[in-house]
This record gives C-alpha cells, structure tokens and sequence, in this order.
C-alpha cells in the first residue's frame, strides 16, 4: 500500500478547521486535525508547501518512521505550527491504519482500558446567579463534572466568559484585530475564593469542580490561589502559571495541596521533563492536535504514569470532531487517563465532521466504526469558508500586555 494523494481543507462553520486527508493506492482515506486557533493558514502552508509532497509513495503503515522523518528530517523541530503539521499526518495514517484492519483505533492502541470516559463540561457567568445557572444547565446536561469560570466585579470580560449574546473570549474574534480585554489579578484573587463557597453551598461537596487560571499568575500568586482553594477541594487548578518556566512549579507544589493541570499551550516532552520527573503537576494536558499526534502523546502519557499523573487532553471547541475523536481512542486505551475537557462541536461543524463518538450520562466514547469514526463532508465544508479570527488579549489598568 502506497499514499497516493494528501489534500488540505480549511473550513469554518463557527470556528476555523484546518484538515489533512490522505489516501491510499488502495482508495482508504485517514483523516488529521491540524487547527491551530488564530495561526490556521500558517499550519496550512506548511503542510499544503512543506509536507505533503514528502508523503506520495510512502507507506502508510510506517507510521513511527513518517513521525520520526516529518520531526527529526526537518531540522527546525517542534512548536506548535510544526506540530500541528506532523500530528494531522500522524492521525490521518493511524486512521488508515485501523480501517484497513476493520477496527476502531483504540484496539489498536491495546484494546479497551474502561468502558467510558468521564467528562467534564463549562460553566461561566458574569456574576454568581448567573454561574449558578450555567452549573444547573450542565448538570441537566448530564455533565458529572463541571469546570466554573465567573466574571471578576470591575472587569468588562474575563476569559472563560460569554457575554448576553452568546459571544465572548471563549469564541475567536472574527474581525481584523483581537478583542482587547482588561485584566486585574488581585481582583481576581480575591474573587475566586468566593465563588468556589458559593458553588460548593449550592451544590454540595461531591461535584468535581475545576477552574482555569489560563497562564495568568506568577507562581507566587497562583501558590497563593490554591492553598485559598483548598478548602474547596477541587478536581484541579489548570494553567495556574505560564509553564514554560518548569522550575516555577516548584513553589507553587511546595505551597499547595490543590491538583495542578499544565499542558494545553505544549508540544514536545521536554515542556514536561521537569513537571513530570519531579511530580510538580497532576495532569497532563496536551491535545493529540497540538502535540505531534498519537504516536508522541502515547509516549508522553506512558512517561507521565510513571510517576502517578494523569492523562487528560485538552478538547476545546477548536480541537475539530478528528483531533477529539483521536483522543477519545487513545484516552479509552491507556490506563491513566484521567478526564476530558468537552464542550461539544456546534451543529454546522457536525455536519462537516459526521462522527461516531457519543456523549451520554456525562461520559464519552469514541464509538465502534472502523478507524478514528469521523468522516468529512466536502459538500458542507464547502459551504463555511475561512474567516480569518483571533482570540482576545489582555491588557491591565496601566494599558501594558498581559497575558491572555
């Protein structure tokens, strides 16, 4: 079996996908999620200029040898548009693989580790009734774990947050210059605190709660938040400090016993070497999307249990239908999964992505049809053209950048 022709797609019903399909000299086609929010036609290039007229005449079934020849031959290695690339071939050829095998991909990976994956979904208002019913709404929803974000008193929009129509910094900015939004993290210190008691008064000990700081706190402030947490118990604090300094989650370790989870922003094992070998964090959290595909996140989730941490990607609005379904296989076969981010996919974007995955009672699974169990409708996709779209930034009193 030879590849015989790989195509490029960008399509936006609701938010930008960028998609990677790759066919056989046998007519099987494997599907690859390569979005990255804001930067999608610079992933598109790089694939569509760079990447595809290396694959034509390649078997597909090396897979571990295309990995290795797309990342190590390239010479200028990781980041996230590069790996964003190299995941969409890496999944696109595990799809292929599974179908020819006349199996979902998880069999592939070692069979089932569990029947379901617990979900967690988003809960967000501008004040505390309004949160209050955003968590009612998901636990109607058959949400069993609920991640809260609220609006901060004196800011007009905080991140995790719709605005009354719907909108907010959750959805990219379909305009040509990013939201600006403000920001005050003492403001936000003292806030939080409180809206966990509030949560928890209304709705018991019992819910898994979590909360995402978004990379916005110094460690010494994001040490301060989760031992304020603490009395709360939640699931996690997430991206509670900009990570790229690992050493900078020693102290936030030292000083709380809250679960820390840090990942969405990496793409290579080295972000982790030192959160993973000293055990400064909780769960792992990179998407297969952003982080070079299956076969590099397998390897990380396996490093990562070694030491008593999770697995649990990251599965945003932005992670199209194939990079989600991509996780679902692989988080269903290892053994130390630990949750999933989901927010489901609007319905335009399941139009576009027919897939087998279900959501039901608050679990997820990705469904028994041969391969990742996502198709792609040309027809649909057609019909939503690009928008060029950026997130928000952040910007403090003073007016100086902060980051989002």
């Amino acid at each position: 079996m030879k590849i015989t022709d790989a195509t490029v797609s960008v399509t936006c019903p609701g938010r930008n996908f960028v998609t990677l399909r790759i066919t056989t000299d046998e007519g099987v086609t494997g599907l690859g999620d390569a979005t990255l929010n804001g930067r999608e036609l610079a992933v598109a290039s790089y694939l569509a200029d760079h990447v595809v007229p290396l694959l034509a005449g390649r078997d597909p079934h090396r897979i571990e040898d295309t990995w290795q020849y797309l990342h190590r031959g390239a010479y200028w290695r990781r980041g996230p548009v590069t790996m964003a690339a190299i995941a969409a071939v890496d999944v696109a050829l595990w799809d292929i693989k599974a179908k020819v095998a006349g199996l979902p991909l998880y069999q592939l990976l070692g069979g089932a580790s569990r029947d379901r994956l617990t979900a967690y979904g988003h809960a967000d208002g501008r004040d505390l009734p309004e949160l209050l019913d955003s968590v009612r709404a998901r636990l109607a929803q058959g949400y069993r774990a609920i991640r809260v974000q609220s609006g901060v008193p004196g800011l007009r929009a905080v991140y995790g947050v719709h605005a009354p129509d719907g909108s907010g910094s959750t959805v990219p900015h379909q305009q040509d210059r990013p939201l600006v939004e403000d920001w005050d993290t003492d403001a936000y210190l003292r806030h939080i605190p409180a809206v966990f008691e509030a949560v928890r008064a209304e709705f018991g000990a019992e819910l898994p709660l979590l909360h995402d700081a978004h990379h916005r706190l110094t460690p010494v402030q994001a040490a301060r938040l989760g031992k304020d947490l603490e009395p709360y118990r939640p699931f996690w604090l997430e991206d509670c400090t900009p990570a790229e300094n690992q050493e900078a989650l020693r102290l936030v370790r030292r000083a709380t016993t809250t679960p820390l989870a840090i990942g969405e922003v990496f793409n290579s094992v080295f972000d982790y070497q030192t959160l993973i070998t000293e055990q400064l964090v909780d769960h792992v959290r990179s998407s297969v999307t952003h982080f070079g595909g299956l076969t590099p996140l397998r390897k990380l989730f396996d490093l990562a249990a070694l030491y008593q941490i999770k697995g649990s990607t990251h599965g945003p609005e932005d992670i199209s239908p194939v990079g989600l379904a991509a996780a679902l296989h692989l988080e269903l076969a290892v053994h130390n999964f630990g949750i999933q981010e989901y927010t489901g996919h609007s319905a335009p974007t399941r139009e576009v992505f027919p897939a087998a995955y279900t959501f039901e009672d608050g679990f997820l699974h990705p469904g028994e049809e041969p391969g990742l169990g996502v198709a792609y409708d040309e027809a649909a996709a057609a019909r939503h053209p690009y928008r060029r779209s950026y997130l928000p930034v952040n910007r403090l009193a003073d007016g100086s950048v902060h980051d989002w």
